[in-house]
């Protein structure tokens, strides 16, 4: 019911709508009824990385095929200047047919918005919604990035950031940053750095780019 809220959500489903890419669920349209507003997107099969990965690692050759069009996809609305600023693999869906589709841009903002914005508080990791509410956590703990972590103004880094998390995960079976609680998480997230020597050698390089 805030018009505010509401425009900005028409205004991110118009941009997340131009995303055409084999790798990205579609956006369709917007679609309003008395109470609701909602973004139509395409219906995706098959199961989530994260049901993947909750049945172990996956093979290297495997991971790195899921990770190559993860990749493209994340490049493809990086070029229209969209950050995703939540890929977990909870949001990366494969398809029977051994297809990434990488879902759920609701968090995205356009970056040259986000560089408008980056001193105001609702934009950083602690998302007040209106007076009354409780602050939620904009992205998932484990994933973020450590400018995220900190509340600072994120960019197309962060997506880097977070898909070292998320072919770390595939390749191990756990995140390479965890803890007792969000606080922990966090702090690890801030001061730790990944056990690269859990992942092959011949990633190694990547994923301390990908972390840098």
């Amino acid at each position: 019911h805030d018009s505010e809220r509401v425009s900005r959500f028409q205004r991110e489903a118009e941009v997340l709508a131009t995303l055409n890419h084999p790798n990205i669920a579609a956006v369709y349209g917007l679609e309003r009824t008395a109470d609701i507003t909602a973004i139509v997107m395409e219906l995706v099969e098959g199961e989530t990385l994260a049901e993947r990965i909750a049945r172990g690692p996956i093979a290297s050759n495997e991971a790195l095929q899921i990770g190559r069009q993860i990749a493209d996809a994340l490049e493809a609305a990086h070029e229209k200047g969209i950050i995703h600023r939540d890929l977990k693999p909870a949001n990366v869906k494969v398809t029977p047919a051994g297809v990434v589709k990488v879902l759920d841009f609701g968090l995205a903002a356009v970056a040259q918005e986000s560089d408008v914005q980056a001193t105001n508080a609702t934009h950083s990791p602690t998302l007040t919604i209106g007076a009354t509410r409780a602050g939620v956590i904009l992205g998932t703990a484990a994933y973020m990035s450590p400018e995220q972590a900190r509340g600072k103004a994120v960019d197309k880094r962060a997506d880097i950031w977070a898909f070292g998390c998320v072919l770390y995960e595939m390749l191990t079976g756990a995140p390479p940053f965890q803890g007792g609680d969000l606080t922990e998480t966090l702090a690890a997230i801030v001061k730790d750095q990944p056990d690269l020597k859990k992942v092959p050698a011949m990633v190694r390089r990547l994923m301390a780019r990908c972390f840098e």
